[in-house]
């Protein structure tokens, strides 16, 4: 944790919750070095070996590669954590997807907002096509429930998954497709692709998809799409409160 000057605070791992503290009892780091170091790299555009310099700045000697090691081991828990305490979502949801390089080779991130901008969901597939865009229509309605509307582009791999779910709903979902209604998702996409650009792409998939997860919490967070029953906390408290 840190406080209002930025100065690290203990927090002692007995308190954490059981999972977290399971993965924590591994690491050999002091707990608030590790979330901190999490938390940049999710939150910043920051390389690995840009943490291990600025640790370093601070007398801490981390390898980039345990901070990998702890973004890994850690962010699915948060992200789980995360999930119990969003905020629901509008019923009106436009919905792309955008470019990510993995192993040197083109994946697709599924993504969708409500017309204020609220992430809906997101999803990492390898391919782009009806399968996939299916795929996280479904993971999307399951963790969001069901929209009014969905609004697409132009692409018939979208419209023939949303089509195929319709067919099994008593009240279908209106699709719309219309470019100029899904410029609220293309801008989104930009803020997630500035802070992976300094990772000059993903060397595996599962890696990506776990990163890619770090970084969607941290930026509905932003968005003040977490659940809080105080409204003085800071983003970085927020976040450091999916560990306690």
């Amino acid at each position: 944790m840190t406080n209002s000057m930025g100065q690290t605070k203990k927090t002692p791992r007995a308190t954490l919750p059981p999972g977290i503290g399971k993965v924590l009892k591994r690491l050999l780091y002091p707990l608030d070095v590790i979330l901190l170091c999490v938390r940049w790299y999710v939150a910043y555009s920051l390389s690995l070996r840009n943490l291990e310099e600025m640790m370093a700045e601070r007398g801490i000697e981390v390898d980039h590669s345990s901070v990998h090691r702890w973004v890994i081991k850690l962010v699915p828990l948060f992200e789980k954590a995360f999930r119990r305490h969003k905020r629901p979502v509008g019923k009106s949801w436009r919905m792309d997807e955008t470019y990510v390089k993995v192993k040197g080779q083109w994946k697709y991130l599924y993504r969708a907002v409500d017309k204020q901008g609220n992430t809906v969901d997101f999803l990492l597939r390898a391919h782009r096509d009806k399968a996939a865009a299916r795929r996280y229509f479904e993971k999307a309605t399951d963790q969001n429930g069901e929209p009014e509307t969905i609004t697409v582009d132009k692409s018939g791999a979208n419209l023939a998954a949303l089509e195929a779910l319709n067919a099994g709903r008593d009240t279908p979902i209106k699709i719309r497709q219309n470019k100029y209604l899904n410029n609220i998702i293309e801008q989104n996409h930009r803020a997630i692709k500035r802070i992976i650009k300094p990772m000059m792409g993903f060397k595996d998939f599962r890696c990506a998809r776990i990163i890619l997860s770090g970084i969607e919490v941290m930026h509905m967070i932003r968005k003040g799409q977490m659940q809080d029953d105080r409204a003085d906390r800071t983003v970085a408290e927020q976040f450091y409160l999916l560990a306690m």
